[in-house]
């Protein structure tokens, strides 16, 4: 994951920590919109579709995709701002040109990744060849077998190499959380819950009914009580302070999901009850944005 950057609302003019969402290429490689920090955040007033999505090529392929725009929740006075990327280059300017071509005339081998060439070209130093391509046994360093098969991996002391024990076993990491894309609020619900799955809640469930874009969703594991806000509006002190009660009440640990960030009431009294608080935007990626959600993202349920 890519590091935090600042960005300044231009509301309250406060910083907050963003970090640029990463994508799946097609090609499998990772993919990040290169965000423009020069240009100022621009406060979002209102959304339309088109205005919603940003194209972004893959440094790996040069495939060009469709992303959502970065956009951030100011934790402070709850502004959404729209973060600039940098526009497109030219494709000729794309330094991945060349990767996987066939080797032109004159070329001796392909080109791969890193620019080296897999053969060798005229001129270049290596083993002498004789007549019929295969290497000259008396070029064969130490080691080498000098039929050609290549080093033989056998000690000075003619015994075979011992196979290495394998390393102590260690708990697997968590994989990394693939982000849904939020275009409803029944959208937000599904990555929340998705995301609680991730951190190791196990049977988390969601409500069969539609959710109503102007409401609240709770959300229900063992040991988990979740709230998911998917308006436009910056949560409240009550409603993190509900949330901490229905926890209470089922002696289970409350979270809170907001798209449209905190009022500064509800994060102080989210530090004091320790409830941990996450903002979502358009990527679907979840982000911790008091310490208990960082500690709750780092150790899991």
């Amino acid at each position: 994951m890519a590091e935090a950057v600042p960005v300044r609302c231009p509301a309250c003019l406060r910083d907050n920590g963003y970090t640029a969402p990463v994508f799946p290429c097609a090609c499998g490689s990772p993919v990040n919109p290169p965000l423009d920090l020069a240009a100022p955040p621009v406060p979002l007033t209102h959304r339309t579709w088109s205005d919603s999505w940003v194209a972004v090529r893959c440094t790996a392929c040069g495939r060009e995709s469709e992303w959502p725009q970065p956009e951030l929740g100011c934790g402070s006075c709850g502004t959404v701002v729209r973060i600039p990327v940098h526009p497109l280059e030219r494709l000729d300017s794309w330094d991945g040109a060349g990767v996987g071509e066939e080797p032109g005339p004159g070329q001796a081998g392909g080109v791969r990744r890193d620019g080296a060439g897999t053969g060798r070209g005229a001129g270049q130093s290596g083993p002498d060849r004789r007549s019929d391509g295969r290497p000259d046994p008396r070029d064969a360093g130490p080691g080498s077998d000098p039929h050609g098969k290549g080093p033989t991996d056998r000690p000075a002391g003619g015994q075979p190499p011992q196979t290495p024990l394998p390393p102590p076993t260690a708990p697997l990491p968590r994989p990394a959380f693939r982000p849904v894309t939020i275009r409803t609020a029944r959208d937000a619900v599904a990555t929340a819950a998705l995301y609680l799955r991730w951190l190791g809640f196990q049977d988390v469930r969601q409500p069969d009914a539609r959710p109503i874009p102007s409401a609240a969703v709770d959300l229900r594991a063992p040991g988990l009580v979740a709230q998911v806000d998917p308006t436009t509006a910056p949560a409240g002190l009550r409603a993190v302070e509900c949330v901490w009660l229905n926890g209470l009440t089922a002696s289970a640990t409350s979270v809170y999901f907001a798209l449209a960030g905190y009022t500064e009431d509800a994060r102080t009294r989210a530090d004091d009850l320790g409830i941990p608080l996450f903002v979502m935007d358009l990527t679907g990626m979840p982000q911790p944005v008091n310490d208990p959600a960082d500690e709750l993202v780092g150790s899991g349920a």
